[in-house]
């Protein structure tokens, strides 16, 4: 164990992170769920605004492990094209499935922000966060979807990662923090003493939380 909990890992996180304190240009954003009380503790640290951006994998049907890309808040759509023409899909079998999976993401962004708007990312620093990379492909959908919404830069961080994943992102993201790669790595939630599911209310209260605390980023007219 090397957190306590999530909260406690972002504590330590922010410690990493104390270049970009007090930047206006910085924004934080958390991967649902587990990201959250890590981001949390990360803004507060930094004094940046927080918010959330949601991805939804589409898995091929039948085999649904298997991605055939993402979508993203903001209504972007990432493919996997190695994926998509070495099996042929069908642009409708991936319309489909887009649809389903967008409707999940929204239906979860309402949940989360309310009525507030999404964050406008162009040109910001943003600080994308999650409690731990293992295989990464989450937050790699989550740097593709980032990129179509013309982000400054793109700096990932998370309190734990797998070493070769973490060197990966060096090259994926403008900058990446993985403030612990233990080896051998195993699994995220090895690494935390509480890894408990972090909650749909959890979410909402910390987003809320960290509104008040720090006036809301929105969309520019």
């Amino acid at each position: 164990m090397l957190y306590r909990d999530r909260r406690e890992a972002g504590r330590q996180l922010a410690a990493k992170l104390a270049a970009y304190a007090g930047r206006p240009d910085v924004l934080v954003l958390a991967l649902p769920r587990g990201g959250v009380p890590v981001a949390y503790e990360v803004a507060r640290a930094l004094a940046a605004p927080l918010d959330i951006f949601l991805v939804r994998k589409l898995g091929l049907p039948g085999h649904e492990e298997l991605a055939m890309g993402a979508v993203a808040s903001g209504g972007i759509r990432v493919l996997n094209e190695e994926v998509v023409q070495a099996l042929r899909i069908p642009e409708e079998v991936i319309d489909e499935v887009a649809a389903v999976e967008l409707e999940e993401l929204e239906r979860r962004e309402r949940l989360y922000r309310g009525d507030r708007p999404p964050p406008d990312v162009r040109g910001r620093t943003v600080i994308l966060l999650d409690d731990g990379l293992a295989t990464g492909s989450t937050m790699r959908a989550a740097i593709a979807a980032l990129r179509q919404q013309h982000p400054a830069r793109i700096v990932v961080a998370v309190p734990v990662g797998a070493p070769e994943t973490c060197a990966e992102f060096q090259d994926e993201a403008d900058e990446a923090i993985c403030a612990l790669t233990p080896d051998p790595f195993y699994a995220v939630g090895l690494w935390y003493g509480d890894f408990t599911q972090t909650t749909d209310e959890e979410v909402r209260d910390l987003l809320e939380q960290a509104g008040a605390e720090h006036a809301p980023v929105g969309h520019e007219a």
